[in-house]
């Protein structure tokens, strides 16, 4: 895993040494990503310049040191990531008569594309990657992403140049890049808590989409070619699903996934996994496990509020599978402490909470290992997000109850106070039980299931509200075509959450955090044979007896008893409700006071200060919407 950036600037205004200096500071930024190495290529001439920070994971020696060049010396890469399939490429290579020097996944890259060419070596790829090839004989850089947009890259042009970096923060270092705010970008995320693709918090700056390459050619005009589209793979699947048995489906999937994470086992370093106790990264762990010859290195996070600790779930999978497993449990103070540093790690605004869990859990892997292993993507393929059940039965049933009722049903309870609803309801066993009550208030009332998936999916319905006189831009959860291509509700939600939510928000919290503190993690549920797999099958594979992921809790039961895992979804999160109303209050009341408010000059004012005192009264949990302001004035007080 490592960190890339560079430029291309045709004007020809800066020498060679001038270049690889602004390069090499680019990629100085990104040193969290790649700690052990550094390297810079430069063709004044041709005015680009290629960088790179290596984390060293396959060929620890210098044989792995980028920018690399093809051995026909006509391709130049900088690349972060790990394809897992790279040693069955080389055997095909090597019968072609390729000689390697090493072992690196990168020489197997730069060789593909000497001998195939790109397009061809795209569609053979297996892993998570994002890289910049510059082509020597054709004067044209090709950016590319994975499938899934499981590793991130970012673009842009300006006043005739163009930028690229796996994070922001090396742009920042270019002394040409003058970064704008898009206003726009910040009202899409006020309303989903990240900023949707292709935008970017920055006028002029894209995340480059999943499954893409771009190339700019020599006159400055760009291409994009789409490799992979999950659109079309997933319409086209669910349309045409497999005619097998439950049986031969736990079998075929089991033995995909088998598969996938014994490949993405493979490294030079040491190897873990995280493991919270749930039915993905439990599933990860058992498959671990059954092809290890050693004990595999588990680790978790815990809180010592009841309704947020996974740790006791997960130390009873990890007992029972024998793995030498490592926990941690988080307090207020953690969080205080690490709060500072997030506009850091997340240098785009980003406010989903699981950040604070997500980056202490990288840091204590960290401390063992270089590489995780994570359960990441198996709600999205396999339909295990409680909206993706509910949309299954409950929302048939809902829909005929008469308009009227439902309306007063939602003013009803979205009028209960939530903190006298915990205090009544605290024995029940349902993780937090005010907040769905709340949750379901608000959506009680909604006949159109696109508006449906848009309330349940966003943290903030009316962005204007915070945001007066800046237009919301309309994105993938507002296209009609959508439901022409899943018209099956359900079916619709996976997609939707695979396009926009599991690269824009899963992945990129989990890349983020662990890449600061150095650490790759893997997700073996997200190789694309798998994710095309779980498309082909029916729903009724997916979604049974009211559960999600039926699927995979049947291939999980093979190796661990489902008393150990079956239980209410809860999410990775912390009480951040309580927190914001005790030990964080003095941090968010300062934050969010009228003056920085004021200071900030784009929020309104008036409604956040009212939105802080709601919550605080009790009558309404708005830990979501408030926290997703909180991350932006931290942000904005770091980057802005």
């Amino acid at each position: 895993m490592c960190g890339i950036a560079g430029f291309l600037d045709p004007s020809g205004d800066l020498a060679g040494p001038a270049m690889a200096a602004i390069a090499t500071a680019m990629a100085d930024r990104l040193r969290h990503r790649g700690p052990d190495d550094a390297g810079v290529w430069v063709d004044q001439q041709a005015g680009i310049a290629l960088s790179h920070r290596r984390l060293a994971i396959v060929d620890l020696s210098t044989a792995g040191h980028q920018p690399m060049l093809s051995p026909c010396r006509r391709y130049v890469v900088s690349y972060n990531g790990e394809i897992y399939n790279h040693q069955d490429l080389r055997r095909d290579l090597e019968a072609g008569g390729t000689v390697f020097k090493g072992h690196a996944d990168t020489e197997t890259l730069v060789a593909a594309c000497t001998a195939w060419g790109l397009p061809r070596t795209l569609q053979r790829l297996n892993g998570m990657y994002a890289f910049a090839l510059w082509d020597r004989q054709e004067r044209r850089l090709h950016l590319v992403r994975d499938r899934l947009g499981i590793k991130p890259l970012y673009w842009g042009r300006q006043q005739g140049r163009f930028f690229f970096a796996s994070e922001l923060k090396a742009l920042h270092a270019h002394p040409e890049w003058s970064p704008s705010l898009d206003r726009t970008a910040l009202a899409s995320y006020i309303r989903f808590a990240y900023v949707p693709a292709p935008r970017c918090i920055y006028s002029g700056v894209q995340k480059l989409a999943p499954g893409t390459c771009l190339t700019i050619n020599q006159d400055g005009t760009t291409d994009i070619d789409c490799y992979w589209n999950l659109r079309t793979i997933a319409r086209e699947a669910s349309a045409h699903p497999e005619t097998l048995s439950a049986a031969e489906a736990v079998d075929a999937f089991g033995d995909l996934l088998t598969a996938a994470v014994r490949r993405q086992m493979l490294a030079d370093v040491p190897v873990g996994a995280f493991l919270s106790g749930g039915v993905d990264s439990s599933t990860v762990v058992a498959l671990m496990q059954q092809v290890s010859a050693a004990p595999v290195r588990s680790f978790s996070i815990g809180s010592t509020v009841d309704d947020f600790d996974e740790a006791t779930h997960a130390r009873r999978v990890a007992g029972h599978l024998g793995t030498e497993h490592t926990e941690l449990y988080v307090a207020p103070d953690d969080a205080l402490e690490l709060i500072p540093k997030l506009p850091d790690v997340y240098d785009e605004p980003f406010a989903d909470s699981s950040q604070l869990l997500t980056y202490l859990v990288s840091a204590m892997t960290r401390e063992s290992v270089t590489v995780a292993l994570s359960g990441d993507g198996g709600d999205e393929i396999l339909a295990g997000y409680n909206r993706h059940v509910w949309a299954a039965g409950g929302y048939r049933r809902l829909a005929r109850i008469p308009a009227g009722l439902r309306h007063a049903a939602s003013g009803l309870l979205r009028a209960m106070p939530t903190t006298g609803l915990d205090r009544v309801t605290g024995w029940l066993p349902v993780p937090q039980f005010a907040d769905k009550v709340q949750k379901f208030g608000g959506i009680v009332d909604i006949d159109d299931q696109a508006a449906l998936y848009r309330r349940l999916v966003s943290q903030c319905d009316r962005p204007e509200h915070y945001l007066p006189g800046t237009e919301e831009p309309y994105g993938l959860a507002w296209d009609d075509s959508v439901a022409t291509d899943f018209p099956d509700f359900p079916a619709r939600m996976q997609f939707l959450d695979t396009a926009t939510y599991l690269p824009d928000d899963i992945l990129t919290k989990v890349d983020r955090a662990s890449m600061a503190v150095s650490l790759e993690v893997r997700v073996p549920l997200l190789d694309h044979r798998v994710v095309e797999f779980a498309w082909r099958l029916p729903q009724s594979l997916k979604i049974r007896a009211g559960k999600g992921k039926w699927l995979l809790r049947k291939l999980l039961a093979r190796h661990v008893p489902p008393a150990l895992t079956e239980r209410p979804k809860q999410g990775f999160a912390l009480p951040l409700a309580a927190w914001l109303r005790g030990p964080l209050r003095d941090w968010g009341e300062s934050m969010l006071s009228e003056q920085r408010l004021r200071d900030t000059g784009l929020l309104d004012i008036a409604a956040v200060r009212r939105l802080w005192q709601v919550h605080h009264s009790g009558l309404r949990n708005e830990q979501h919407g408030l926290w997703t302001l909180l991350m932006f004035q931290a942000w904005q007080e770091r980057w802005g």
